[in-house]
């Protein structure tokens, strides 16, 4: 039994949900709208401010998208109410990052710097300070999508085993090697 489709996902003050005929649900809140189309056989419900889902049967597939929707849904709505934070971190010598509106200026140790245009969902933001490695932060409603672009960005230098250098997520916990042994 899916437990995680069972539980109904609450629907705080200010945020509003419809479920259209074609199973679309549409979730608008104070930092803005969201939309997923949900399985056609899943059936969703709202009453009493809260969202049900349930599922005809219980196959195997069908309790995979039961807990699956509900919580696509439970982050749709607290996107459009809290939204969502991810961090990254620049370790290395010569490592920066720099951004005008959407446009990401990054110098990762290649001999050209990398730029890349954020989608206009997501507010970016960069951080350098003396002393400390430079700091990626994105901004947005849409969970799957700031982890999406995050994974991207990490993906141009993944941080190395050895030394750690790299781009990674702030507080991410790196598994490190130990060196060659030191001669005589």
């Amino acid at each position: 039994m899916s437990r995680i489709g069972k539980q109904p996902v609450v629907i705080p003050a200010g945020v509003t949900v419809t479920v259209s005929s074609d199973n679309v649900v549409a979730v608008k809140g104070p930092k803005g709208e969201l939309k997923e189309t949900v399985d056609r056989d899943i059936t969703v419900s709202v009453a009493d401010g809260q969202v049900n889902l349930t599922r005809p049967t219980d196959q195997i597939r069908h309790r995979a998208m039961h807990g699956l929707y509900r919580s696509l849904v439970s982050n749709m709505v607290k996107g459009v109410t809290e939204g969502y934070k991810k961090e990254l971190e620049l370790v290395g010598v010569g490592f920066k990052a720099a951004n005008t509106g959407n446009l990401l200026d990054l110098a990762l140790g290649y001999s050209h710097n990398i730029v890349i245009e954020i989608p206009k969902e997501l507010k970016v933001a960069t951080v350098t300070e003396k002393g400390q490695n430079p700091k990626i932060m994105l901004e947005g409603i849409d969970k799957q999508l700031i982890g999406q672009v995050a994974a991207k960005l990490r993906s141009l230098r993944k941080p190395e085993p050895y030394k750690g250098k790299g781009v990674k997520y702030a507080g991410e916990i790196l598994r490190r090697k130990a060196g060659k042994a030191a001669g005589k």
